[in-house]
């Protein structure tokens, strides 16, 4: 592997410039060593060209796929998955660009799994009551509904069916197949929990405090949450007839 860390962060960003120069060194001074990987839409903000500032410091520790355009949240995280595949990357993890991730988290999210306490670790809002801070009740009131309703159509056996800071191991991502994923908005996390489920690995939360940005605008819209309510059921019945 070249002297890289087994370990790698997928971050998607669209005009995260002023998050991402805090974030990048934060992840790199981590006690445990991990690589980052950068996958921009097309950020008119220069959130690429920060992106390339930080690179130019850790050649070999930073890494940045441009693309034209918002093309989505799940189309810029398979980007990443096939990127971690091909250069070897034993754990895989996703986060948000804006802080509402803990970077502080990432070693224990990592640690799950590379100690073999399962195959997927989730860092969840709801392992253990409600972790989330500056929310607006009628959002926090939306997403625990939306994941009772997750678990209920699916089955997943999680809380947070929707969480977006994982780690996962590469077997996962070699035994579900990337080319069927379908989801795009937050629906994506249902489905990457979902497959890894149906496929028999073993998921597990690990709790943790999320807090709402500071820095940047929220990405949530009402075409995410509408693709979120029908694609359980798509997953559902895909997995039903065997055509998952």
């Amino acid at each position: 592997m070249s002297g890289q860390s087994e370990s790698l962060i997928i971050i998607p960003t669209f005009n995260e410039a002023e998050n991402i120069t805090k974030l990048l060194p934060h992840l790199l001074g981590l006690e445990e060593k991990v690589d980052v990987l950068v996958v921009d839409d097309g950020s008119p903000d220069g959130t690429a060209d920060e992106v390339k500032k930080l690179q130019g410091e850790n050649p070999d520790r930073i890494h940045l796929i441009e693309r034209e355009g918002k093309l989505g949240l799940g189309t810029a995280y398979v980007t990443g998955f096939y990127f971690a595949l091909d250069k070897g990357y034993e754990y895989v993890c996703e986060m948000d660009a804006d802080f509402s991730h803990d970077p502080d988290d990432v070693p224990r999210l990592i640690r799950e799994v590379k100690e073999g306490r399962c195959d997927l670790a989730i860092g969840s809002r709801y392992a253990n009551g409600i972790s989330i801070i500056n929310w607006p009740l009628t959002r926090l009131i939306l997403s625990y509904s939306a994941n009772v309703y997750a678990r209920f159509i699916t089955g997943l056996p999680v809380q947070d069916t929707t969480a977006g800071f994982k780690c996962i191991s590469r077997k996962v991502l070699e035994k579900i197949d990337l080319k069927k994923i379908r989801s795009n908005g937050y629906s994506f996390q249902i489905e990457v929990h979902f497959r890894a489920f149906r496929a028999g690995f073993r998921l597990k939360e690990t709790s943790i405090i999320f807090r709402e940005r500071t820095e940047g605008v929220s990405k949530m819209s009402k075409k995410i949450v509408f693709e979120a309510v029908w694609m359980v059921w798509v997953l559902k019945l895909r997995s039903i007839f065997g055509v998952l």
